[in-house]
């Protein structure tokens, strides 16, 4: 599987990872941790050494309950952000993390490569037409409602072929929109009960009827530290294994808070496969 970051055709045979570089006060696991341009960068340079193949910026906590971002905000938070990277990391690969169409446009033009929307274009009805006509690669999550209101919206008959019946209906509107490379994403931990959360994992190759790249994001979330009843900080052990059942079941893309452990993960994974 093939997409096509600003000329460059990435080959998602291989898994990839997804390093996270948050710019929000709030996140749940590093929030507020990277304060400076300082901070910022040595967080960039750490992960990019150790094997990032893209790095996702956010600046809109997306967190359950999160509290609401402006869309000026967003922008002021997040287009340095991703200048400043590419200022000094030139051809990295920078998906930006927004459900706002005027947000995934700016910053696009300043150099960043993908759009990862967690609405999957139901939070901005003018999201699909903008990417497809910039024409780089589209990340669409499973979520139902806003990240405010996901907790109370987990009433599912069949979990697994609701989630694929909304993709079918996401990837044709991201289709009539021209968009050309799509990558899907459960959106563990998101309008998801525990359970829930489990069941989508052993079910994740049921993912592969849509002949697309499938991205897991599991990183130090609450399906593994409520489970263990453990603290985000002290779920990197959790976040291994799940890594390992998702590359197991087929995953392209890990994003993740700690880029070196997930990418001995996958080199471990690709020699177990041979």
């Amino acid at each position: 599987m093939l997409i096509n970051c600003k000329g460059r055709l990435i080959d998602l045979s291989q898994p990839k990872v997804m390093g996270i570089l948050n710019c929000t006060p709030d996140s749940f696991y590093d929030g507020g941790k990277y304060k400076n341009e300082h901070e910022l960068l040595s967080q960039a340079e750490r992960m990019l050494a150790e094997g990032a193949d893209f790095i996702d910026i956010g600046a809109y906590s997306s967190k359950p309950n999160a509290e609401y971002v402006s869309g000026e905000e967003e922008l002021r938070r997040i287009v340095p952000v991703v200048e400043l990277v590419l200022k000094n990391f030139p051809g990295t690969l920078v998906s930006v993390d927004t459900f706002r169409a005027n947000v995934a446009k700016e910053t696009i033009l300043a150099g960043a490569a993908i759009v990862n929307d967690i609405s999957a274009g139901l939070l901005d009805e003018a999201m699909l037409e903008t990417v497809g006509k910039l024409n780089v690669p589209y990340i669409m999550m499973h979520m139902r409602g806003t990240p405010q209101t996901m907790v109370k919206l987990t009433d599912y008959e069949d979990i697994v072929k609701e989630i694929l019946f909304y993709f079918s209906q996401r990837i044709a509107a991201a289709r009539k929109a021209g968009i050309n490379d799509i990558v899907i994403d459960p959106g563990f931990g998101f309008a998801k009960t525990l359970e829930q959360n489990y069941e989508v994992l052993r079910k994740l190759e049921l993912f592969h009827i849509t002949e697309l790249p499938v991205l897991a994001g599991v990183s130090r979330k609450s399906m593994i530290y409520r489970l263990l009843g453990i603290t985000p900080q002290e779920s990197l052990n959790g976040t291994t294994v799940l890594n390992t059942l998702a590359l197991a079941k087929g995953a392209h893309i890990l994003r993740v808070h700690d880029v070196k452990e997930a990418v001995e993960t996958i080199k471990i994974m690709m020699n177990f496969k041979l």
